[in-house]
């Protein structure tokens, strides 16, 4: 993204700690962090953030729906910038249903890549929680690694199988 790329961004708190999420000007999300602006600065390369609660409102409500067990998936207008192979595995992510886990080998597979390409392309998912790439785990159950720490990812996956 250029340097006068500018996005709309809110932070708020989570049962799972503070969250920042950033839409372009069609109110579409380009991406989300734990964290706060600086984490999500971090994930957009150069765009101005601009603090906006009323553009970011509806992200922030279906988060809060998340979270509190009244919503399973989400319906907010997605915008991530990546490569044709990364928008392919970021879709994928978000065919994973809720409450349940996928590997990197399936995924690769389903996707005919390779599990290193999937997990690459996984690690770069600019749309934590809302594609959500905690989802995906190791081919022995095991949670790989996590933009946010393991103990964050153990968190959410417990959220939805509770």
């Amino acid at each position: 993204m250029s340097k006068t790329h500018k996005l709309n961004y809110s932070v708020f708190n989570t049962p799972a700690g503070r969250f920042s999420v950033a839409v372009d000007g069609n109110g579409a999300v380009a991406a989300t962090a734990f964290g706060a602006r600086n984490a999500l600065r971090d994930r957009l390369k150069g765009a101005e953030l601009v603090a906006d609660e009323r553009t970011t409102g509806a992200v922030r409500r279906q988060v809060r729906e998340w979270f509190a067990g009244r919503r399973r998936t989400f319906s907010v207008k997605l915008a991530p910038a990546g490569s044709s192979f990364q928008l392919r595995v970021w879709s994928a992510l978000r065919r994973i249903p809720y409450g349940t886990t996928r590997s990197y080998g399936e995924l690769a597979r389903a996707l005919r890549s390779s599990p290193r390409a999937v997990g690459r392309a996984n690690a770069t998912n600019p749309i934590c929680l809302i594609v959500p790439c905690h989802r995906v785990i190791g081919a022995d159950g095991s949670l790989t690694g996590y933009a946010f720490g393991k103990a964050r990812k153990r968190n959410l996956l417990r959220i939805e199988v509770a």
